[in-house]
C-alpha cells in the first residue's frame, strides 16, 4: 500500500492563478479592503471569490494575522465557574450575549480556564498566562481581582470587565448594571404604597454590585417625602437563619424589606408562612437582582432584573471598539428592568 503525500495547502497565489489576478488583488478581496489608488472592479471581485469558493480554500490564520495584526479571537477569563447545569444558571444569560455579539462580528472565543487557583480562586497572571493568544479578553465573575486589574490597566492590554469596576491605576473598562438606580427606583415605589419603615438585607459591600445597591437605597431612603422614614440596615452575613432575620425585621416594625440575594428572599418568605405571616400583606419582600443558586419558583417577586444578556453583547462591542480604537466612553451601564410581581402590597396599619 503506497501513501500518498497529504494534499498541499492551497494558496493566495493559486487563487490568483485560476481568477486570473494578481496575488495582491486576492489579498485585497479576502480582507475585504482596497488601497486607495486601487479600485477592484466588482465583475473581478465576484471572480476571485467565486474560485474561493470552487477551491475550498481556507486563508492561513498565521499570515492573516501578519496582514491585520489580529487573531480574530477574544479571551473570555471567567473568575468562577461559568458552564451552566441548566438554562436558568446565572451565568447563561452572560455567555448567549457574548456568544451572539462575537459571531456578528466574525470572532472567535477563547475561554480561559486553565490558570492556577489560589486561595480558592482563578487569577489571569498566576502560572501559565494565555491572554496574549487573543486580541483581547472579557473578565467574568462576581469579584475580580485587584491585583490582576491594575497589571492590565497598567500594561495597556484591551480588556473588559462584564460588571462595573472600580479604578486600579486607571479607570477599567467595563459594561454593568446600573443597580443603584434600579435600587431608589424600588424604595421609591414601596414609599408611594404608604411604607415608611423599609429594611434593607445586603451583601458585604466589598464588591462593586453589592456596594452600588447599597447606594441607591441610602440614597432614596434619604430623600424619601414625609417624616418617620425608617432606615433599618442589617449586614447580611453567610449562614444566618432565616429565622433569625424574620425575628430582626419583625422586632424593627419594618413593613418592607429589600433582599439582595434571591435565596435569601425565598427563605425568609417560606419563615413568615411558617409563622402564619402573610406576604405580602403582613410584610412586603422586594428582590434585587436575579437568582445566582437554584431556588423555587413559587413565589412571584416584585423587584428587578439584571439586563445580562444584554451586558454579554455589549462588552463584546466594547472590546471591538477598544481594539479598534474607537470607544469613546469605555465604562457603560445598562438599565435594570423592574418587574411588578406579587411581593409588594400597601403599608399595613401599624
Amino acid at each position: 500500500m503506497t501513501i500518498g503525500r497529504p494534499a498541499r495547502r492551497i494558496t493566495q497565489r493559486d487563487i490568483a492563478k485560476l481568477a486570473g489576478v494578481s496575488q495582491p488583488t486576492v489579498s485585497l478581496v479576502l480582507n475585504g479592503r482596497a488601497d486607495a489608488d486601487i479600485r477592484i472592479p466588482e465583475e473581478t471581485r465576484e471572480r476571485v471569490l467565486k474560485v474561493i469558493r470552487e477551491s475550498g480554500y481556507v486563508p492561513d490564520p498565521v499570515a492573516r494575522r501578519l496582514a491585520d495584526k489580529r487573531n480574530r479571537i477574544l479571551g473570555v477569563f471567567t473568575y468562577e465557574a461559568v458552564f451552566p447545569s441548566a438554562t436558568s444558571d446565572f451565568y447563561h444569560p452572560f455567555l448567549v450575549g457574548i456568544e451572539g455579539a462575537a459571531e456578528q462580528v466574525g470572532c472567535d472565543l477563547l475561554l480561559l480556564t486553565s490558570t492556577s487557583v489560589t486561595g480558592g480562586r482563578r487569577r489571569v497572571f498566576e502560572g501559565d498566562n494565555r491572554l496574549r493568544l487573543a486580541d483581547g479578553c472579557l473578565l467574568l465573575g462576581r469579584s475580580l481581582d485587584r491585583d490582576d486589574l491594575r497589571r492590565m490597566v497598567a500594561d495597556g492590554y484591551p480588556f473588559v470587565a462584564v460588571g462595573r469596576r472600580d479604578d486600579a491605576g486607571g479607570p477599567v473598562p467595563h459594561v454593568g448594571a446600573d443597580y443603584a438606580t434600579a435600587v431608589s427606583r424600588l424604595v421609591e415605589l414601596a414609599v408611594t404604597r404608604g411604607h415608611r419603615r423599609v429594611a434593607y438585607l445586603g451583601l458585604p459591600t466589598d464588591v462593586e454590585s453589592s456596594a452600588d445597591r447599597r447606594k441607591g437605597f441610602l440614597q432614596a431612603t434619604q430623600a424619601a417625602p414625609g417624616p418617620g422614614v425608617l432606615i433599618a440596615l442589617d449586614e447580611l452575613s453567610p449562614g444566618r437563619e432565616p429565622d433569625e432575620l424574620l425575628s430582626a425585621l419583625l422586632a424593627s416594625r419594618a413593613t418592607v424589606v429589600l433582599v439582595e440575594d434571591f435565596a435569601t428572599a425565598a427563605d425568609l418568605v417560606a419563615s413568615a408562612r411558617r409563622r402564619g405571616l402573610a406576604v405580602p400583606e403582613d410584610l412586603s419582600v422586594l428582590t434585587l437582582g436575579d437568582p445566582t443558586t437554584p431556588v423555587p419558583a413559587d413565589v412571584d417577586f416584585t423587584g428587578f432584573k439584571i439586563p445580562r444578556e444584554e451586558m454579554g453583547r455589549q462588552s463584546i462591542a466594547l472590546l471591538t471598539d477598544l481594539l479598534q480604537g474607537t470607544a469613546d466612553t469605555p465604562q457603560l451601564l445598562l438599565p435594570c428592568e423592574l418587574v411588578t410581581g406579587a411581593t409588594l402590597a400597601p403599608a399595613p396599619a401599624q
